[in-house]
């Protein structure tokens, strides 16, 4: 049995990190769920941006410029044509599994990420538009994004919060769903609305990774994700949450993202073996997933109580590492990121209106 196949049937859902339109054309993506046991898909920017490069899109390019479109506006053309298709390829992922699997993910525009309002209504926007039911809306779970998460989940909007990277973060993120899911039951709608939190794990080491000493190379991001499940196991079984889902609510499911290793001298399978754990997901990029289900092997269950990660994160902060800042530092850094991905994606797509023209 193939690492992918052990690992989901360990309760562990695998996504795809990717999406282009060659993929969809070629059956990729569906060899993907047919073979790999993936069962999701996440998208970003920076992939459309790679994708429009390739030239694949130009036929589409040149009709939306025609037609008087902005390059942001030809933007979703392309991406919710996309994913509209790949949201058909994973229905029967998500009617098994009566929702709570086979979902992919389209993000609203990172220049809103310090705009409550706007976000809310390009969330409420791009949902309807898709008019797909298992498409995730990506929210940063910043303190702009925050209100914004809680608002569209008591609109009924499924929601993907990113730009995660610590327990506390991922906490305010699950608070914020599930304040909007309470509004629900308030108002006798059905609370079942799909979410999750992605926490990015990599970046945590690429950031440290010239200021520790060798033995802790690599280390604090599956520290980190320990101490993130054990807040995530622990909220499962709170009170709140019960209620929730006594009503017929559920948990938010808690993502790991950015799991693709950097350090060149670490396993390729780095953050897919250290974070196995139930009633998780892991997505990953094509080169993640495809190293994993060659060689991959399964890890042990990450321990619901975060067993080591306190002592670990102990040794981390004997280096000088605030990990409280560290995680607003990236979470800022990261916001930047997306901005300047997104700035770049529009100048592709001007460029190849251009040479379409």
């Amino acid at each position: 049995m193939k690492a992918t196949q052990t690992l989901h049937e360990h309760g562990q859902s695998l996504w795809l990190d990717n999406i282009t339109r060659g993929m969809l054309d070629s059956g990729k993506i569906q060899h993907y769920i047919d073979k790999y046991s993936v069962t999701g898909l996440t998208s970003n920017p920076s992939i459309f941006d790679k994708a429009i490069e390739s030239g694949y899109y130009d036929d589409a390019i040149r009709q939306g410029s025609r037609a008087g479109l902005s390059s942001e506006e030809l933007f979703y053309e392309l991406a919710i044509e996309d994913l509209r298709r790949a949201a058909d390829e994973f229905l029967p992922v998500h009617e098994r599994t009566d929702g709570v699997d086979g979902w992919v993910s389209l993000e609203v525009s990172p220049l809103l990420a310090s705009d409550t309002a706007g976000t809310i209504e390009a969330a409420k926007t791009l949902h309807a538009r898709a008019a797909r039911p298992n498409l995730l809306i990506k929210i940063p779970g910043t303190a702009e994004g925050l209100p914004a998460i809680t608002e569209c989940v008591a609109s009924g909007v499924p929601v993907n919060v990113t730009l995660l990277f610590s327990p506390e973060q991922y906490e305010a993120a699950a608070d914020a769903y599930l304040a909007g899911v309470e509004r629900r039951m308030e108002r006798q709608l059905d609370p079942a609305v799909g979410s999750v939190a992605s926490v990015f794990m990599s970046r945590w080491d690429v950031e440290v990774a010239t200021r520790v000493p060798e033995e802790l190379k690599d280390e604090l991001g599956l520290a980190v994700g320990l101490a993130t499940y054990r807040s995530y196991r622990q909220l499962m079984d709170s009170d709140r949450v019960q209620r929730v889902q006594n009503s017929g609510g559920r948990i938010q499911r808690l993502l790991w993202a950015s799991t693709r290793t950097k350090d060149p001298a670490a396993s390729d399978t780095l953050y897919v073996y250290g974070l196995a754990a139930p009633f998780t997901i892991n997505t990953m990029p094509d080169v993640t997933l495809e190293a994993f289900y060659d060689h991959g092997e399964m890890g042990a269950p990450m321990p619901a109580d975060g067993d080591g990660c306190d002592a670990m994160l102990a040794r981390f902060r004997e280096t000088g590492l605030d990990e409280g800042a560290l995680a607003a530092k990236l979470q800022s850094d990261g916001a930047k990121t997306f901005v300047a991905a997104w700035n770049d994606l529009v100048e592709r797509i001007s460029a190849q209106r251009a040479a379409v023209a």
